[in-house]
């Protein structure tokens, strides 16, 4: 996690968040044998947590086709 986003608080919550949607979505929606990145930008953190799983959803579904 980059210095950009804010202090250690700040991208250790960004961190936690993706953690969390990591688990809740790419194994199910994940293509086998395929890592992820995933970059916070900021004003991730302040976003609502169902609008950020709703993006990760429709970047998984985008990196299938």
């Amino acid at each position: 996690m980059t210095k950009k986003i804010g202090n250690a608080v700040v991208r250790n919550r960004m961190k936690r968040r993706f953690r969390k949607l990591a688990r809740e979505l790419v194994p199910a929606d994940g293509m086998p044998g395929t890592d992820f990145v995933m970059i916070g930008r900021s004003g991730g953190i302040e976003r609502d947590y169902g609008l950020l799983r709703q993006d990760l959803a429709k970047a998984l579904d985008k990196a299938r086709r």
